[in-house]
């Protein structure tokens, strides 16, 4: 009888352990090390542990460890995360870029006419901005772990995780597990000297490679019982191979974790090493093939991983169903600034609390913030509420920086060479506004003075005043004196202009920007070519009331790919001191519409067609329409025009169209072919001539190098009205 109860006890015994050994699975943690680029090898790892049926419970990662680590934690399956790195622009993130889209006006004007950019405090230059806020990073994380906003405590991720950031302060780890998921990642991939440090609890992190870049024993203590590691690190390179700053720092950081990674292979129950040795750190147009690189390396221990399926249901990550894209605000966060008001960061955001908006509408909210370079830092979070909305809290730092120096360089047919002064003052007298005035320096002496209080979606207020001169052989018909000479085709003027604006504008249905004014204008025209009569063509002032209507969402002002854009403008000239003792009153209307869209592989077609008319007394002919030449800045009524030398034919009313195909043969180099048609004569629209065959018509072939002064361009133009052909040529933004 004892020997059967002992045979019982016994088999029941092994029933326990058996169904122990069944069910009871070792949890596997995953250590994916930073390394830049060489990071997405990580991706390929991840395929081949899915492949083999690996359940990864737990998840640790440095830099872009923890950024491909986080958002598996987040329930991306590796499929999903190979499709999102893949069409990231990383130029564009290293760069931080921001799209000309998320720019108002003013800020597109300034990106496009200063070549460099200095701090300026206290009659003290600084050296440039160089750290980039990684604000381009932040709004693609936090777009992408949109479906984890709601998620403070990292243990609580579909699978739990933590990343590694450096205090750089005191140079220890900081171990990220807790807080805005985003905001983590960006501090575990802060890479010294190229991105800002970002701010958490009080601490100033970078990259969390420089302090602890193989999370190993941290995930261990999560609770893992076998840990899979992934080292995508460098290994030290000899002196010959240290030929870039991006490898120096690499190496300095890799001195102190080289040593540490023999300890922490021997913590790593199946290391990964994948042979990427001939990859760097920013290499991520190879980012496909650094991916195969990871697959081959997991393979190589296969049958290991497979072992650890053993007696247990293989796994297969589900793909994330993402979450909608649409966000409703329920409110808008924002402790108070010193120097700028609430309204003036709404009116950035452009959108208001109760606003349903897509992600897309949030992160060009923040970019427009962004461009301002008002701020330093820039936090932002969305905070679900019970009722299926999200709070939008927002923490910004104003920038120390309120002055600056900047300058630029040019060259044109029209104003011949100059370069460009500028000095410019944030909250010179109340918030939210901006002095700035320009000194144009060289064959003709210029100024551009502005101050603009800048109030969001409320009423903003401004003030403008510019001074413009330039000598040139110009069409005759601009002086009536001019009929005193029948054979000249061009007279040559002295031409000088002092204009003086004040207006308010706002921003229409959040997109458009509307404004209104009044001018006083300076006119002053001479000709020796009418020594013979009094040179003098005017010598005047007048006083006008003006109107306008604008959107621009081109992505490049000379060089665009897509995007369109419109402007129109009404002027009522009401006085003037009238030396030519012809004035009456009369007004000018005109309207401008360009679009650009992409044709083919780097190729654009952009089309613009403009038309302006005068209505009211035919009094002077100084305002009117006049066509010719390429390359300068426009002011007052002069207008560009392929096939005809500068200013060459004039009439109070035209319309023009103008279409351009360019071809970017090499990055930033471009191949373009331009053709123009117009129609202009006086009072053209009081019949039916100005939809009859054009009378005008060019045609430029060109190439155009984007710089970092702005572009370089050579045009060759012809006209089959004309007999003389024309190169043009043109350096530097257009001022």
């Amino acid at each position: 009888m004892k020997n059967v109860i002992f045979i019982i006890f016994l088999m029941a015994s092994s029933w326990t352990i058996l169904a122990q050994d069944t069910t009871t699975k070792l949890k596997i943690g995953l250590v994916l090390s930073g390394g830049g680029a060489k990071g997405f090898a990580h991706i390929g790892v991840l395929k081949v542990l899915e492949e083999a049926g690996i359940k990864i419970d737990y998840i640790g990662g440095t830099s872009m460890g923890a950024v491909v680590g986080g958002l598996y934690a987040s329930g991306y399956n590796a499929t999903q995360i190979d499709s999102i790195f893949k069409t990231t622009n990383f130029d564009e993130l290293i760069n931080d870029f921001i799209p000309r889209a998320s720019k108002n006006f003013y800020e597109k004007r300034n990106d496009e006419l200063y070549a460099l950019i200095l701090p300026f405090n206290k009659f003290k230059i600084g050296i440039p901005e160089a750290l980039s806020k990684g604000m381009y990073n932040y709004n693609l994380l936090t777009r992408i772990t949109r479906n984890v906003r709601g998620i403070k405590d990292f243990n609580q991720l579909p699978t739990p995780f933590l990343c590694i950031g450096t205090d750089i302060e005191t140079g220890k780890q900081v171990v990220l597990n807790k807080g805005n998921l985003a905001q983590s990642m960006l501090a575990s991939a802060a890479f010294p000297t190229l991105f800002s440090p970002v701010e958490i609890d009080g601490k100033l992190l970078v990259d969390g490679g420089v302090a602890n870049n193989y999370p190993v024993e941290e995930v261990r203590k999560l609770g893992a019982d076998i840990i899979i590691g992934v080292d995508v690190q460098d290994d030290l390179l000899d002196r010959n191979s240290l030929k870039n700053a991006t490898k120096i720092l690499v190496q300095i950081t890799n001195l102190q974790t080289i040593e540490k990674m023999k300890e922490n292979i021997i913590k790593t129950d199946i290391y990964i090493k994948p042979d990427i040795t001939n990859y760097g750190v920013i290499s991520f147009d190879k980012g496909t093939e650094i991916i195969l690189k990871g697959e081959e390396a997991t393979f190589a221990v296969y049958e290991k991983l497979k072992a650890l399926t053993k007696n247990t249901v293989e796994y297969k990550k589900p793909k994330l169903k993402i979450q909608t894209d649409s966000v409703h605000i329920a409110a808008i966060n924002c402790p108070a600034l010193q120097n700028y008001t609430r309204p003036y960061i709404i009116g950035k955001l452009q959108f208001k609390a109760d606003a349903k908006i897509n992600y897309a509408d949030l992160q060009k909210g923040i970019n427009t913030i962004n461009a301002t370079h008002n701020f330093s830092t820039i936090n932002y979070f969305l905070e679900p509420t019970k009722d299926g909305k999200d709070n939008l809290n927002m923490y910004l730092k104003e920038n120390p920086n309120k002055t600056y120096l900047k300058f630029g360089l040019h060259y044109d047919g029209l104003y011949k060479s100059a370069v460009l002064v500028n000095l410019t003052h944030k909250k010179t007298f109340f918030k939210n506004d901006i002095a700035s005035l320009d000194m144009i320096i060289g064959d003709n002496i210029r100024y551009n003075l502005d101050y603009y209080i800048d109030n969001g979606f409320n009423l903003s207020f401004g003030f403008k005043s510019k001074f413009n001169q330039f000598n040139r052989n110009v069409a005759k018909n601009i002086s009536d004196k001019s009929a005193n000479f029948p054979d000249l085709k061009t007279i040559n003027v002295d031409f000088y202009d002092v204009t003086n604006q004040a207006y308010f504008q706002s921003v229409f249905v959040q997109k458009f920007l509307i404004g209104a004014g009044v001018e006083f204008k300076y006119l002053n025209i001479k000709s020796e070519t009418l020594a013979n009569t009094n040179p003098t063509i005017d010598k005047s002032s007048y006083t006008s009331v003006f109107g306008y209507l604008k959107y621009d969402s081109f992505d490049n002002k000379y060089f665009p790919k897509k995007g369109w854009g419109f402007s129109g403008e009404i002027q009522s000239y009401l006085m003037s001191s009238n030396y030519t003792k012809n004035f009456e009153p009369f007004s000018i209307a005109k309207a401008e519409f360009g679009i650009a869209t992409k044709l083919f592989h780097k190729t654009t077609l952009e089309f613009q067609s403009e038309a302006g008319f005068s209505f009211g007394s035919k009094s002077v002919n100084f305002f009117d329409f006049v066509l010719g030449g390429y390359g300068f800045n426009t002011v007052n009524n002069f207008k560009p025009f392929y096939g005809y030398d500068f200013l060459s034919v004039a009439a109070n009313s035209y319309i023009k169209s103008s279409a351009t195909v360019d071809y970017e043969i090499f990055k930033k180099n471009h191949l373009n072919f331009s053709a123009n048609f117009a129609n202009l004569e006086d009072d053209l629209f009081s019949s039916v001539n100005w939809i009859s065959i054009p009378k005008y018509s060019g045609y430029a072939v060109g190439y155009g190098l984007e710089t970092p002064i702005g572009p370089i361009e050579i045009k060759h133009s012809w006209s089959p009205e004309n007999s003389k052909e024309y190169t043009w040529f043109s350096i530097g933004f257009m001022f």
